[in-house]
């Protein structure tokens, strides 16, 4: 029997995590000290999981922006593979909307929540939802927001192409954040993807779910939110950080 396993870019290196959580196995193998560009991944019939190891040369306010590269890589990748008609959003905290529906989304950890310290490590981590459950197989309409790519006509795309894409991407975009211009580039791109610009938005933050109009970002990809009464408000892209 033949094993297909997927083919990535030279600068990083693939491990099947089986039915593990890449995340986690990621944020763990970086902790020990592993080499940026490890890419941890998972597939079944109903879900793609992986993450990318990154080691930052900046402080962590600043590197947080590669969280955004990875999630227009994932749109860069989708818009190869699926149909043309195929929208695809990214939400400010991570979440991913194909077709307006939630899809799946980008997780973050580093090794440090300090702003203004070089972390020696970012893992960001992506899921993907292929197929929906028998069991959540509703009459149209009863979970508008909730779908999957074989919901939304994707599901000839190849979930393997689909992870190698991504990683490849991704690291395109990664790299552009090195050069002089790159940020500016990126905001540019993910501009056009980050759903909810200029609407009105509930944002759902651990320990708390502010709410106002989504005027845009900072230079970091911090959110401006001004509330209906009060201060305009800048929540940090490490506020996304999660524990593991």
């Amino acid at each position: 029997m033949t094993i297909l396993v997927p083919q990535f870019p030279p600068l990083m290196k693939g491990l099947a995590a089986g039915p593990a959580n890449p995340f986690t196995i990621a944020c763990a193998e970086a902790a020990r000290g592993t080499d940026s560009g490890l890419l941890p991944w998972s597939l079944t019939d109903e879900r793609l999981r992986a993450a990318l190891v990154l080691a930052p040369e900046e402080p962590l306010q600043s590197a947080m922006a590669a969280f955004c590269a990875c999630g227009v890589g994932l749109q860069n990748a989708l818009g190869v593979l699926a149909p043309p008609e195929t929208a695809v959003h990214l939400e400010w905290t991570g979440g991913i909307r194909l077709n307006g529906g939630h899809c799946g989304g980008l997780h973050v950890a580093a090794s440090t929540r300090d702003p203004a310290t070089v972390p020696d490590w970012i893992v960001v981590g992506l899921e993907l939802t292929l197929a929906l459950p028998d069991s959540d197989q509703l009459e149209p309409g009863q979970t508008p927001d909730w779908t999957a790519l074989a919901q939304e006509g994707c599901g000839d795309i190849d979930p393997l192409a689909l992870l190698e894409g991504w990683a490849r991407h991704s690291l395109i975009w990664l790299h552009e954040l090195d050069n002089g211009a790159g940020r500016a580039s990126l905001y540019r791109e993910w501009k056009g993807l980050v759903w909810k610009l200029g609407e009105e938005v509930i944002v759902p933050l651990s320990g708390e779910r502010p709410q106002g109009t989504f005027l845009g970002v900072d230079e970091d990809f911090g959110m401006v939110l001004k509330p209906e009464t009060g201060d305009t408000r800048l929540i940090p892209l490490t506020t996304l950080l999660e524990e593991v």
